[in-house]
């Protein structure tokens, strides 16, 4: 393979490793030159852990050498959000409180998941604090660049996991959304990324944000790579209790069977109303490309701005109950911002807490009747593409807004009862790629990733590797 990593998709890691064009150490030892002479550019990744990435690219050498199955992600390199745990080192799940934990002593179950796979962990991915953040604005380990261009942002609160993948440093990262941080750093990088239903994959050994929003999922530039890191983690886990009885589904066997009878419409109403003209054409491109498939009428979800206000307040009450002790103990540790959105989650009353939930389930109820004649729904990833580092307002339908909490504005209705969603990169909508969010019903991610591959397969959505000056 070429020395240059960054174009290599997994399968083509993969493939070149088990046919023994190349070594997984080598792939390791390129992978790691590139993140090292990116860091001062990208700022994506906060530890880079060579030592246990060479051990486990020596592994799968070993296991071919003796004529073992190394796995079905050989030799892949991938790096996960700074949240998950990873035997030896400190969970600082973009914190400054969390460095004086003890180190992990055993990996995250997805973590373990891909190292059974075969896959090559060569670190730990910058973050918004406490996954609270839409941008990676982090005031201990600095702002992740977006690599399409480096005065912007690359989202959040995963916002390490987007920059690495978009830039070619990793074709795999893993990231956690409750509220977009899987969807939004998608849109602004250019990328794929899947959040799959809550539930479907253990969260165990994730430093929690908000347990009944909580979910994880894997960013690739490949619909393929996507399923693949997906199937990977899939399978039961009793350490989590959402995912203690889930049984394995995979997707990688179903991405060619194309649109077949599925039923798709785009969203309209709330999220039609509050689309600016990038994203609006992004959703058009998305629905032009999947054809006759796409029913002509509009869908609306009832109350949509109500469940994401709801969602905010959930998020707010459960994060700020959950660092209650870390507030009152360490409060000039935070991110004064982040600091006083917990304090304020903390005060909130029970029976605002206790409404917001009584209305998630009518809303659930709801979305779940319109599942009965549509199989996937259309709907903007993000409002905008990628904003400035600096830039604290911005403009939907002629109202000036604060980016922070409103890049989630399309995000957060779906994350709020826990649907699975793929987001799908549009780099020809405008001079910023943005993303489109593919939505079904629970359990369904198989369908959304058979409807991303006819996307990709048409040229509509592709996530090219961004080029930067490094």
């Amino acid at each position: 393979m070429s020395a240059d990593l960054s174009s290599a998709s997994a399968v083509d890691i993969l493939r070149a490793v088990r046919e023994r064009r190349t070594t997984a150490r080598g792939v390791v030892e390129v992978a790691l030159a590139q993140a090292a002479a990116t860091h001062g550019a990208l700022n994506a990744f906060t530890l880079i852990t060579a030592d246990r990435a060479r051990a486990e690219a020596t592994a799968v050498d070993a296991a071919l050498a003796e004529g073992r199955d190394p796995g079905p992600l050989a030799g892949v390199p991938y790096a996960v959000k700074n949240l998950f745990d990873l035997a030896g080192v400190v969970t600082v799940a973009g914190s400054k409180i969390n460095r004086t934990n003890p180190p992990a002593v055993e990996d995250a179950t997805c973590v373990e998941r891909l190292r059974r796979a075969g896959a090559v962990c060569l670190g730990a991915l910058n973050m918004g604090e406490y996954a609270y953040d839409f941008i990676t604005d982090n005031a201990h380990d600095g702002s992740t660049h977006n690599p399409h261009d480096l005065a912007r942002s690359a989202g959040g609160s995963s916002g390490g996991c987007g920059a690495a993948v978009a830039a070619g440093l990793v074709p795999l990262a893993i990231g956690t959304d409750t509220n977009g941080s899987i969807r939004v750093p998608s849109s602004f990088c250019g990328i794929w990324g899947l959040k799959p239903t809550y539930g479907r994959l253990s969260r165990a050994g994730s430093f929690p944000f908000v347990d009944s929003l909580d979910h994880i999922g894997p960013f690739a530039r490949t619909v393929a790579d996507l399923a693949a890191a997906y199937d990977a983690m899939q399978g039961p886990d009793p350490r989590d209790h959402a995912c203690a009885q889930r049984r394995v589904e995979p997707a990688t066997p179903e991405l060619g069977a194309g649109l077949g009878d599925l039923r798709i419409v785009t969203l309209g109403g709330y999220f039609e109303k509050n689309c600016p003209p990038q994203a609006h054409s992004a959703v058009a491109a998305v629905a032009h490309a999947l054809g006759s498939r796409v029913t002509p009428r509009r869908v609306e979800l009832p109350q949509a701005g109500l469940a994401r206000a709801a969602a905010f307040l959930i998020t707010a009450t459960e994060a700020g109950s959950l660092h209650l002790g870390r507030s009152k103990g360490r409060a000039a540790d935070f991110d004064p911002k982040i600091r006083d959105r917990f304090i304020a989650g903390a005060l909130t009353p029970a029976a605002w807490y206790l409404q917001a939930q009584k209305f998630r389930a009518w809303f659930r109820a709801q979305v779940y009747e319109i599942f009965r004649d549509v199989d996937v729904l259309l709907a903007p990833a993000t409002p905008v593409p990628a904003t400035l580092l600096e830039q604290e307002m911005m403009s939907i339908e002629g109202l000036d807004m604060p980016v922070r909490p409103n890049l989630g504005l399309f995000t957060q209705p779906i994350s709020f009862i826990g649907l699975p969603v793929v987001a799908a990169p549009v780099h020809t909508s405008g001079p910023q790629p943005i993303g489109v969010q593919l939505i079904a019903a629970p359990w369904r991610e198989a369908a959304l990733l058979r409807v991303a591959r006819v996307l990709e397969q048409s040229g509509v959505c592709t996530a090219p590797v961004a080029r930067f000056a490094s």
